[in-house]
Parts: C-alpha cells; sequence; structure tokens
C-alpha cells in the first residue's frame, strides 16, 4: 500500500509532489506481481525500499530473474508496481516520464539504421520541438562529449557495438536529465570494450553530475562504477544488502582502480553479500568498503 500523501506547510508543493524533492529516486514498499499460468500469480519483486541521492550511481545487482530489470522498468514508468509508491525527484514516475526526468538506455543501443548519428541524437529534441539551431548546437556538444565528433554522419552500421552504444548514451542525455537509467548497457560488449565504456560512463557522469542507477550482472563492473552496490535476492526480489563503495569521486577513477587493493575488497563485499550463506535470507545492509 503506498504511503500516506505528506502533510502540506506554509510553502506546500504541488500535490503531485513530495514535499523533499531532492533525492533522485524514491522506492517506499514497493511490490510487483504478475499473472501466471492457470491463475496463479509470480511475485517478482516484494518489500523493496530505495533510495538514490541526487548525483549518486547505484548499481542493481542479483542472480537472473531477481527482478533489476524490473525495479529499473518501475521507476521509468514503463510498468507500474501492484503495491508501493516511487517517485523521481519528487514527483511521480508518470510524471519524470512525461517531463523527461530521465535518460534510458539499454542493453541494445536501438538506434534507427536510416538516421546518421547525429540524427539519432537529435531526436528526443525534435520529438520535443527544439529548434534547429539549438538542436545542432546540442548535438555538437553531445558528440564531443561522448568522443564521436568525426563520426556525426556515419550510420549505426557503420560503428562497432561500443561506438553504438556511446551514441545511445548521447541520445539518453540529449535533454540533460538529472538521472540516467541504464539496463545492462554494456553486457553485450567484448570485455576490453566493456572496460573502456565503464571508464568513459564515469568521465561522463562526473561531467553531468547526473545520478544513476545501473543494472548489471558484473560483480566487478557494479564496484568499478558505483558508490553503492545494491545486492538483490532470488526471486521474489528483495534488497539484502547495500555495500557503500569507497573509490573516490568518479571523475578521478582510472583503470589503474583495478589493480588497487580497494577495488578487490569491494568485489569481494559484494560477492559474500550475493553468495555468502546468508545472503538467500538477509545479507547486513550499509557495509562500507573504504
Amino acid at each position: 500500500m503506498s504511503n500516506p500523501a505528506p502533510q502540506p506547510t506554509a510553502a506546500a508543493p504541488e500535490p503531485t509532489q513530495v514535499a523533499d524533492a531532492t533525492e533522485a529516486v524514491v522506492v517506499r514498499e514497493v511490490e510487483r506481481i504478475f499473472p501466471g499460468a492457470k491463475g496463479a500469480t509470480v511475485t517478482a519483486l516484494t518489500g523493496i525500499e530505495l533510495t538514490v541521492h541526487g548525483g549518486e550511481f547505484v548499481s542493481l545487482i542479483g542472480p537472473s530473474g531477481c527482478g533489476k530489470s524490473t525495479l529499473l522498468r518501475l521507476i521509468a514508468d514503463l510498468d507500474e508496481p501492484t503495491a508501493g509508491d516511487i517517485r523521481v525527484f519528487g514527483k511521480t514516475a508518470r510524471q519524470a516520464r512525461v517531463e523527461q526526468a530521465y535518460g534510458i538506455a539499454f542493453q541494445q543501443a536501438g538506434l534507427l539504421p536510416w538516421r546518421s548519428v547525429a540524427a539519432n541524437i537529435e531526436l528526443p529534441l525534435q520529438l520535443h520541438g527544439m529548434g534547429a539551431a539549438d538542436r545542432r548546437a546540442r548535438v555538437a556538444e553531445l558528440l564531443d562529449l561522448v568522443g564521436l565528433a568525426d563520426f556525426a554522419k556515419h550510420y549505426p552500421d557503420q560503428l562497432s557495438g561500443g561506438m553504438q552504444q556511446r551514441v545511445a548514451i548521447a541520445r539518453s542525455l540529449a535533454e540533460r536529465p538529472r538521472l540516467l537509467l541504464m539496463d545492462e548497457p554494456f553486457g553485450a560488449l567484448d570485455e576490453m570494450t566493456r572496460e573502456r565504456m565503464q571508464t568513459e560512463l564515469l568521465r561522463i557522469r562526473a561531467e553531468t553530475g547526473a545520478a544513476v542507477v545501473f543494472v548489471t550482472h558484473s560483480i566487478p563492473e557494479a564496484v568499478y562504477l558505483s558508490d553503492r552496490v545494491v545486492v538483490m535476492s532470488p526471486r521474489p526480489g528483495r534488497i539484502t544488502a547495500e555495500i557503500d563503495v569507497r573509490l573516490g569521486e568518479a571523475g578521478e577513477r582510472g583503470e589503474d582502480l583495478r589493480e588497487d587493493a580497494a577495488f578487490f575488497e569491494g568485489v569481494t563485499a559484494v560477492r559474500e553479500a550475493l553468495h555468502g550463506p546468508a545472503a538467500a535470507a538477509a545479507a547486513p545492509r550499509g557495509v562500507d568498503v573504504r
């Protein structure tokens, strides 16, 4: 059941907002139940409580089928919870989607093959009525940000997988969202390209200041990218651990970090939360890796 609406104050927000809109994402008592065969039901998520602070990078990790992607889709208003409440910058998930408060990227880049790199990035700006001159300026800015200025006129089939994902990330940033929702965006890439893209994402995140909710199956990826790793149980998905990873600011993390002792400590902490004897029950939350 949703939390009760906050009581109005002297400076009351709009009725559809919560009083404090400083958090990027607030999930409270969320449950998602799907219909199954022969009248049965499948509980994908239960009792989900999660807060993502503005500018924070949070990874969701857990076994296949634990509800990571379902939770991301609920935040993005691509699905609705059976019970509970979700707020994005103090607004309902539906409001946030309508107002383009977040950008989203999936495992497949989803580029339109008949549009050039620049035209793919430009698409959301065009759909929302931005003038041609402003669109060109924003696209040029984004191409520089993702290192593809020389490929503006290329088409998706002329790009590598990693380059296609950079275009997808640029498109997700087109309207300067304060939140990025990413569902295994590097999952289909080879290991070397994947590591390069992880470092590129950290640079982009440092330059934009956006909060990120990132779904992954990779423990090293989660630790390398995140301020906090949220560990989920097998279905029905619950949050069983939240591991703070203190490896420096996003813009300070480089390839050398992958050989750092603190990085390996973080990987071990997440692995133990996922696979340790208490993982299936309730692993301790708030483990701090420094």
